[in-house]
């Protein structure tokens, strides 16, 4: 047997005496030594590159002024976007796009500027909104006043708003169902059956849910740091090749945690559907029993269903045969859940870097927002890589929502 270095010394000089071939078309670096042409008759094979998934099309340009991590689409086809106050300079928190890509305050300038003697009334930091099936829009106001801290007292609410006249026309308090280290991120509203779901994603990683019963505005939190609510230990989020890590000031970098995050409702709003933003499993509850005050906390933990692996996600949907769909954000695609629990990939771009908040609308379409989360200042050293403007993408599919 050769000794290691004679062995390794004999390696290496072999492979510097084979001839560099390179794919047609690939550009060489600025600088970079020129590459030998390929030989006459030299082997012209070529490795098999990744396979693909359903295209995805361009439905929306949005030149937001920040990180439009929410997303809302009307009956009519009015387009909001909501940008979380991160920071106190991000202008307004929530916006419509017009049909040329620009985003204007919505409902006006002076609602968007925030205002503590003045918290039922004012939006502070607006994560995301749906609307309900009377084209109503709900809005989620999480309260925080520069993206962390201690939500405002009374900021915290959700808002309906009538989209023709612009007129907020109720507000319901969260005030009872947070802590100081709350951050609302997402909200699904069931109209019909009286009730709201919200999740707070915890600025410690500590999740839960609110439940909400509209007809009396009860607020309870539910599954207040549980497994399944609170964000996963020393697990990484790799988008755009690179990992997320909190890497601001001159300390090492810091994991980042996000408990609850991403819900949907299923079909009949039987099912809630929820994941944590740092996690890769999926867990289910009975929807009833979150908003039910004679089910206790700890009724309610023992329903809890774990549906298991489905990849680093940010928002979920569902659909009417109750397939629920999955933002995956580290290979900038979206994937579907089957109810027996395979889950395929269905569409991918290149252009849908973070993917966030998905809508299905009632002419089965999927559209989802390209947030671009992970270019965030507090993610590259202070430097702030978000290129305006943001994307909204969509793909055609079978079904329409889960009602």
């Amino acid at each position: 047997m050769l000794p290691r270095r004679r062995f390794l010394a004999g390696t290496l000089t072999a492979a510097a005496a084979l001839p560099l071939v390179r794919a047609a078309g690939a550009q060489e670096s600025s600088g970079a030594a020129s590459v030998a042409p390929v030989p006459e008759g030299a082997n012209r094979l070529e490795a098999s590159p990744a396979r693909g998934a359903g295209a995805m099309e361009l439905a929306h340009l949005a030149d937001a002024p920040s990180t439009p991590t929410g997303l809302a689409i009307a009956p009519d086809g009015r387009v909001f976007v909501m940008m979380p106050r991160f920071s106190a300079d991000v202008p307004f928190t929530l916006g419509e796009v017009p049909p040329d890509g620009s985003v204007v305050p919505y409902p006006d300038a002076e609602t968007n500027v925030p205002d503590p003697a003045k918290p039922q009334e004012r939006l502070f930091h607006v994560p995301n909104g749906v609307f309900d099936p009377e084209g109503q829009l709900w809005v989620l106001d999480a309260g925080l006043p520069d993206g962390s801290g201690p939500p405002v007292a009374g900021a915290a609410k959700l808002l309906r708003i009538d989209i023709a006249s612009g007129r907020t026309t109720r507000t319901v308090p969260l005030e009872p169902g947070i802590v100081p280290t709350s951050s609302l991120n997402d909200l699904r509203v069931d109209l019909a059956r009286g009730r709201a779901f919200v999740t707070d994603q915890g600025q410690d990683g500590a999740g839960a849910i609110l439940a909400v019963d509209l007809s009396n505005d009860r607020v309870v939190r539910r599954l207040d740091g549980h497994a399944s609510t609170k964000s996963q230990e020393k697990l990484v989020k790799f988008v755009e090749h690179r990992p997320v890590m909190r890497t601001q000031g001159s300390g090492p970098p810091r994991f980042v945690k996000g408990g609850a995050n991403g819900i949907a409702l299923g079909p009949g709003g039987t099912r809630l559907y929820y994941a944590p933003l740092i996690g890769r499993h999926l867990y289910a509850v009975d929807a009833a029993s979150l908003v039910d005050p004679e089910v206790s906390d700890a009724e309610v933990a023992a329903g809890v269903e774990d549906l298991g692996e489905k990849g680093m996600t940010g928002g979920l949907a569902c659909d009417a045969e109750d397939r629920v769909y999955l933002t995956l954000q580290e290979q900038n695609a979206v994937g579907r859940r089957m109810p027996d629990g395979m889950i395929e990939v269905i569409g991918f771009d290149p252009r849908l870097v973070w993917a966030d908040t998905m809508v299905i609308t009632p002419d089965n379409w999927l559209y989802v927002s390209a947030a671009q989360v992970n270019r965030r200042p507090e993610y590259n050293a202070g430097k702030d890589l978000q290129k305006p403007p943001y994307a909204v993408l969509r793909i055609r599919i079978d079904a329409g929502p889960a009602a």
